[in-house]
């Protein structure tokens, strides 16, 4: 029997909060649980809780804050579900049906340890919708367009391979290359909007630099992989600009 738990971790961000939480609510077939992970040192969050009324599938755990990748790892240890889903504090699922054609295609693909769709994301000054199969030869190019809140993973392969290393910004990207040869199905269809104030957005050549430390610590040296990481730099700084914009909405529009 397919068990979906979805997972927000938050810190200090009240308001982001209530609307991931409004998206779940919104579902019209509820996930058999709402895990909510509180790291914070602010008492917000902790207080809206337990001061409002929740649906009967969400409870919450008060924990240390461990930074990302370590509350994901707490949030995985702490759920109940057989499918997880980590779904932070400020992303949103994009519709009401998400869940219901989650469990709908998790049923018809029971061999698949993870599954990933498409997300809306902030690029190029506009919100535009991105998402492809994961294909494990195209690694070295970071995530592409399998981006981490479209991921729906089994538990057992957490039990198996291990939960998220403690990289600051990189943890799925790493998670990901640990998973390349899991059973996969991919989902034609948009799981969530993407915050666009998070880590991986506001420090994103960071990200970059992390993304080559993760690649080559898994599969070693790789010289593509540092040439494609010159691209992507070179194509956000161009991306900052206004030409840049504009030629980014012209790409889109030529879909």
């Amino acid at each position: 029997m397919i068990n979906l738990s979805v997972v927000t971790i938050c810190f200090n961000n009240p308001d982001d909060v209530k609307q991931t939480c409004a998206s779940v609510d919104m579902q019209t077939v509820k996930p058999f649980e709402h895990l909510i992970v509180n790291g914070s040192t602010d008492p917000a969050i902790k207080e809206w809780l337990e001061n409002n009324s929740q649906p009967a599938y969400r409870r919450w755990v008060n924990v240390e804050n461990k930074g990302i990748a370590g509350n994901f790892n707490q949030g995985i240890e702490h759920s109940k579900g057989s499918y997880i889903h980590l779904l932070n504090s400020g992303d949103i699922y994009s519709s009401a049906e998400v869940v219901e054609n989650v469990l709908s295609f998790l049923q018809k693909h029971l061999d698949a340890n993870w599954i990933s769709g498409n997300i809306i994301l902030y690029r190029g000054g506009d919100w535009v919708t991105v998402g492809c199969p994961f294909d494990r030869n195209q690694l070295y190019k970071g995530m592409r367009r399998v981006s981490h809140p479209s991921w729906f993973v089994k538990r057992e392969v957490y039990d198996r391979l291990g939960l998220y290393k403690p990289y600051s910004i990189a943890m799925d990207y790493d998670m990901m290359c640990r998973i390349k040869n899991e059973p996969y199905a991919y989902l034609n269809f948009t799981i969530a909007k993407f915050d666009n104030t998070g880590v991986s957005s506001v420090k994103y050549l960071d990200s970059l630099k992390q993304n080559i430390q993760v690649y080559e610590s898994n599969f070693g040296y790789s010289l593509k992989c540092r040439i494609w990481q010159f691209r992507q730099k070179l194509l956000y700084k161009i991306l900052q600009t206004s030409l840049g914009e504009k030629l980014f909405k012209l790409k889109e529009a030529m879909k």
